[in-house]
């Protein structure tokens, strides 16, 4: 049995908290995955290509808040840092199939200057 939680997990841990972008899309991405953000196109390869240079950015963090899980479906909550931006949160949500990530979608919420309330993103 294909264990989605491990797989996504280690995926975030080289992805997210390495910024290992080469290896974690080889070891946990089809080559023609499916992507849903409108300025990436498909294929790991693509993908690679986009996010390799922004991962390596000195100061960038991104740290995983949540990972949740539902059968082939996963979301990785991340609050995303990059010197001289505001904080981002990123809903990451991924589609897996037979232990690989296969279709991604984003959702993407920068922290704004002033906050109707005290409640934080994270």
């Amino acid at each position: 049995m294909i264990d989605n939680r491990a797989i996504v997990t280690e995926f975030a841990r080289l992805f997210y908290t390495e910024r290992d972008v080469p290896t974690a899309f080889a070891t946990y991405v089809v080559e023609d995955y499916i992507q849903h953000n409108p300025s990436v196109p498909d294929g790991r390869a693509a993908a690679v290509a986009m996010l390799a240079d922004k991962f390596a950015t000195p100061g960038a963090a991104f740290d995983i808040q949540r990972i949740l899980v539902d059968g082939d479906f996963a979301l990785i909550h991340v609050k995303a840092t990059f010197p001289g931006n505001p904080v981002a949160a990123v809903a990451d949500i991924y589609r897996l199939e037979g232990g690989k990530v296969v279709e991604h979608w984003d959702v993407l919420q920068r922290m704004p200057d002033e906050v109707a309330n005290n409640h934080p993103m994270f």
